[in-house]
């Protein structure tokens, strides 16, 4: 197994440095790793300059990415490059956009993740187009906003929280805090959740924001590979996660390597948060890398 990373922007020869310690456990668990420029492929869209540090493989080599979030058009430019290295990533463009967006995967997690909807947003988008829907939807349920991949939960009240679906005023206000933080980077569209009352963990030391307990399962190849604890600061009280049911929903993912954050609710119930795809979602600094990169050569 091949594991690319991003390299550092300064010294190409070098990893980036958010991605050191991962590297550092890949290479001591023995697999073989290459370097990507990573600025090259996003913000020049030039892929060959990107993957210049890539040798071409002798035989037909199966990879998985690490690295950061790429958009759609750009992994299946990626995928399609490396594909002439004659290196497969683990997941075609299909796959990593079905868990990558929660639109995509909403179809497999319905009914064990918060109640959903979402829309694009074109050049004539407004946000009033919207409010009837979401009064109509979720009534006076407090509901969160983000992207079809990210939220701003470090703006909690700001530009993620609307503590009332059916006030319009505070929800045009969060909604264009979001959307106004987010900027060229909003990816797809909108996507409004019900919010679900989960069992308090901490505050977070820097923005205030309520954490909760949640984890971080990692798939790869239908298999469950690891249960991370999503969030570094709290104490879980060594709480182990109920797992039988997310292993069977996991099952019907059509994903290679994808993650499944999931949480528990106040009244000791666990739901699904989102899916995401498996190469560019974070591992948790309290991760034991080594036997994560171990179990990635071993399947």
């Amino acid at each position: 197994m091949l594991i690319l990373f991003c390299n550092n922007f300064i010294d190409q020869k070098q990893v980036d440095p958010d991605f050191e310690n991962e590297y550092s456990a890949a290479v001591k668990a023995e697999l073989i790793t290459a370097l990507i420029r990573f600025e090259a492929l996003k913000n020049e869209k030039d892929v060959n300059k990107s993957l210049r540090l890539v040798e071409t493989q002798p035989e037909s080599t199966k990879a998985i990415y690490r690295g950061w979030m790429l958009s759609s058009s750009d992994y299946e430019i990626f995928y399609n490059a490396l594909k002439e290295k004659n290196i497969e990533l683990i997941n075609s463009p299909e796959q990593y956009t079905s868990c990558h967006y929660l639109p995509n995967s909403y179809k497999w997690i319905e009914g064990y993740t918060p109640r959903s909807i979402w829309t694009n947003v074109s050049s004539d988008f407004k946000i009033d187009d919207v409010l009837p829907t979401i009064s109509n939807e979720f009534g006076t349920d407090p509901i969160i906003v983000k992207d079809f991949v990210k939220s701003n939960k470090h703006s909690w009240k700001e530009s993620c929280f609307i503590p009332d679906a059916s006030d319009r005023e505070q929800a045009r206000k969060v909604i264009t805090n979001f959307m106004r933080f987010q900027g060229k980077d909003l990816i797809e569209g909108l996507v409004f959740r019900k919010f679900e009352d989960l069992e308090f963990l901490t505050e977070h030391s820097k923005s205030g924001m309520p954490l909760t307990k949640e984890y971080r399962l990692f798939f790869l190849r239908g298999n469950l590979i690891s249960v991370f604890q999503y969030w570094d600061e709290g104490d879980y009280q060594s709480e182990q996660p109920p797992l039988d049911n997310f292993i069977t929903v996991a099952k019907n993912i059509d994903s290679n390597f994808f993650t499944m954050d999931i949480a528990k609710k106040k009244d000791g119930s666990w739901i699904i948060m989102e899916l995401g795809d498996g190469q560019v979602s974070g591992v948790p600094d309290n991760a034991k890398l080594l036997e994560f990169y171990e179990m990635l050569g071993y399947i």
